[in-house]
């Protein structure tokens, strides 16, 4: 009898970068949340740091100011629906809106790469100052930088943003008041401003155009708090979507965060894209939607308030906060089963803002 041989099997599991930088940790999931709290945080920890919020509030002789910074690396610069001007102008001003802060102040920096026609040039600087004029925001300093040609893909821009939070503004906004019984609102549809990238990144064509959704979003957060409601944490949901948001949240404060799947608001074609490309509308980057955590008895008159404007008249109320189980963000399908909405270890696209 020949003798019985041994055969080691095992599940091949994805080996964590940990030895070299890897385009999904820019991607806002998993490995981005490890670069933070394994390189970051250990070195530049502080109490304001901590915060983990999209900008840091501070107080200057009893004035509370937020401060944000952002660097945009989008490709193609020029997509449906914008640029990577108006994109680093907007979403400067989006970090601080979701501070609760009145944006006031920006700095630029340009990363140029040598042979970028200046043309392009011209269309990206022209977008920036007319997105600061719609934002009620000035840009007050900057810097240019020229690389090898090869070295910069054209444009990289950097943005700092300074805003104050008005004294009418009692509470801090920002997960630590994230609790259980708030509801979770989302601004609008899903998803456009990733598809907006991928169908000009991939050529694809599809039964309408999608745009980009990329906008400022002050005038939302601002009707909120002029109304006297009790915001208890605003996100725009940028890199990683609207899951990748809700999962740092859940995380942060250790609650469940249940949502309906079929009040989530997605674009037709936006949805047919995501299915025939295989991928999820919750994890696809927004640059004009943000998600806002309220008292449940104030909900519907934050729906009202937010329906009201025009960059959020699509509010729908898709959720809420739970006791447990904690730090888990679960979706209730179509036909009832439930199902847990993790956050991606990898990209699921690149280079997107």
């Amino acid at each position: 009898m020949a003798d019985a041989k041994t055969f080691n099997l095992s599940c091949p599991v994805p080996r964590v970068a940990d030895d070299r930088i890897v385009l999904a940790h820019g991607g806002g999931g998993r490995l981005t949340h490890q670069l933070i709290e394994k390189i970051f945080m250990p070195a530049f920890g502080n109490p304001m740091l901590e915060q983990r919020h999209d900008g840091a509030v501070v107080a200057v002789n009893g004035t509370r100011l937020a401060f944000t910074t952002d660097s945009f690396v989008v490709r193609p610069l020029i997509f449906p629906g914008g640029n990577i001007g108006d994109l680093a102008v907007y979403g400067t001003v989006n970090d601080l809106a979701m501070c609760g802060a009145r944006p006031l102040y920006l700095s630029a920096g340009f990363i140029l790469e040598e042979g970028l026609e200046m043309q392009t040039l011209r269309t990206v600087v022209a977008s920036m100052q007319q997105a600061a004029v719609n934002a009620k925001v000035k840009l007050v300093t900057g810097d240019t930088k020229v690389v090898d040609k090869g070295k910069g893909d054209g444009i990289f821009v950097n943005t700092s943003g300074i805003g104050v939070i008005e004294a009418t503004v009692a509470t801090e906004i920002g997960p630590a008041a994230v609790q259980p019984g708030d509801a979770v609102i989302v601004s609008g549809d899903l998803g456009r401003h990733g598809i907006a990238i991928l169908s000009v990144r991939e050529g694809l064509e599809f039964e309408a155009p999608i745009l980009s959704d990329c906008a400022n979003l002050w005038p939302p957060v601002e009707a909120l708090l002029n109304a006297g409601i009790e915001i208890h944490c605003l996100r725009d949901l940028t890199r990683g979507g609207l899951a990748t948001t809700l999962n740092e949240i859940a995380a942060d404060r250790n609650v469940c965060i249940s949502l309906q799947e079929a009040l989530i608001p997605v674009n037709e074609v936006v949805q047919g894209a995501c299915e025939i490309l295989g991928l999820d509308p919750l994890y696809v980057a927004n640059e004009g939607r943000f998600a806002v955590f309220v008292p449940a008895a104030q909900a519907d008159a934050a729906l009202e308030i937010m329906q009201k404007v025009p960059v959020s008249q699509g509010s729908v109320r898709v959720g809420k906060v739970e006791e447990s189980p904690g730090r888990t963000v679960l979706l209730q399908s179509r036909v009832g089963g439930n199902r847990v909405v993790d956050m991606l270890s990898g990209e699921q696209l690149p280079r997107i803002c």
